[in-house]
């Protein structure tokens, strides 16, 4: 009886170090934080930040001011997702804006949401899942993100008609989650995507952070890869921006700031370099740091995204 008991324990005890290990390995990169509701001011351990944070402050405090509709949705996986509407001009077209990982939506866009309203376009500003006012317990670095995009697509049509052109626009993780939306079969209205600092997938961004974590990331990642699986229900080698946009044809811009440390400028150029569409534009801003090319160079950066805008609403 002995000899069948040792083995047993000793399989037991494995079987709880597995669960234990992707568990963690889940937890940390994926699983919704308590504090997800952040201000938007809240610090990020991004270099460059505070610097950033003294020039967003005033337009972060602007568009929380500025009146908008509350507006939630169900996903395609019952989820339900929240996003704030801003208002412009009846028939103009609609901005789609997906923030980053643990992001916010009102911090990452601040700049963006006062020009698209400039620009005379009607704006949603999404909270991804697990972020903010959206539910669901998981983020997925894109993978369920991508069709929530399309969920908010088709809540746009439905909402303001056929006939309506929406523009899909992401920062960092948003930026990776619009761009692997592109190859869903996402409807006519989608007239443009803007990719800001997007990675080229998300195992590489993942594999990148824990590296530099002085962690065995080659060791680590079959657990992170299986903590998604068993806890998050996804795959994140399910998707990639970098194939994504093998298989679309719609207008796409990259941007992406040549002094990122955190998500290197390099992982724009492979998604650009594999870009199937016939209207694609690469644009890289010197010194700029994850998330600021904005701040960085605001008149060659607005300069592009309008110019781009335009021509890709008049095709």
């Amino acid at each position: 009886m002995e000899e069948l008991i040792i083995p047993f324990a000793v399989l037991l005890i494995a079987a709880a170090l597995f669960f234990i290990i992707t568990y963690i390995c889940y937890y940390v990169p994926f699983a919704k934080r308590k504090n997800g509701k952040i201000d938007p001011k809240s610090p990020i351990k991004i270099k460059g930040f505070e610097e950033a944070l003294a020039k967003t402050g005033p337009l972060i405090d602007e568009i929380t001011a500025t009146p908008c509709e509350d507006v939630y949705i169900k996903a395609h996986d019952g989820v339900t997702l929240y996003g704030r509407y801003y208002h412009v001009a009846e028939g103009a077209p609609v901005e789609i804006q997906l923030h980053g990982y643990r992001g916010h939506a009102l911090r990452d866009f601040c700049g963006g949401a006062r020009d698209a309203r400039a620009r005379g376009h009607n704006l949603i500003l999404v909270d991804q899942r697990a972020h903010g006012k959206s539910g669901g317990g998981s983020l997925s670095f894109g993978i369920k993100e991508r069709y929530d995009t399309l969920d908010w697509v088709e809540y746009t049509v439905s909402r303001f008609g056929e006939d309506v052109d929406i523009i899909l626009i992401g920062m960092s993780m948003g930026a990776a989650t619009v761009l692997m939306a592109s190859e869903l079969p996402l409807p006519k209205n989608v007239k443009a995507i803007m990719a800001d600092c997007p990675y080229s997938s998300p195992r590489e961004i993942i594999h990148k952070v824990v590296a530099e974590m002085k962690l065995p990331a080659g060791l680590l990642m079959p657990f992170i890869r299986l903590g998604g699986m068993i806890y998050g229900g996804f795959d994140i080698d399910s998707s990639t921006a970098k194939e994504a946009v093998k298989h679309s044809k719609i207008p796409t811009l990259i941007i992406h700031g040549e002094g990122d440390s955190f998500v290197p400028c390099r992982m724009s150029r492979e998604i650009f370099e594999g870009c199937s569409m016939e209207n694609k534009i690469l644009l890289t801003i010197p010194n700029a740091e994850h998330g600021i090319s904005y701040l960085v160079d605001k008149e060659t950066y607005l300069d592009t995204v309008v110019s781009f805008m335009e021509n890709a609403l008049k095709a």
